[in-house]
């Protein structure tokens, strides 16, 4: 089993690891924008945007950078799934 099955399940795992990151960060910071994420010693992204939502008016960067790097983070991880998905598929 471990010389047949195994060696023809890396790549899948490989694969399914780096596109469930994406949802795993958007989940960590929705629960933080919520409120309900990590400690508020914990910086994180989703309480970044929470923050700067309130100061909206007045500070409009602070929420529009932690928007963009949580965008671009959860892009390049989906990147990089894609990208290896394309070189590790088998079938062509």
């Amino acid at each position: 089993m471990f010389r047949e099955v195994l060696p023809n399940m890396i790549a899948p795992i490989i694969i399914y690891s780096t596109l469930i990151i994406p949802s795993n960060i958007l989940f960590e910071a929705y629960l933080s924008y919520l409120g309900v994420g990590l400690p508020q010693t914990t910086p994180s992204l989703g309480r970044l945007i929470s923050d700067g939502a309130n100061l909206y008016e007045k500070a409009w960067w602070l929420l529009l950078f932690p928007g963009v790097i949580l965008f671009l983070a959860t892009l390049a991880f989906n990147l990089l799934g894609d990208g290896l998905r394309d070189a590790l598929d088998p079938r062509g």
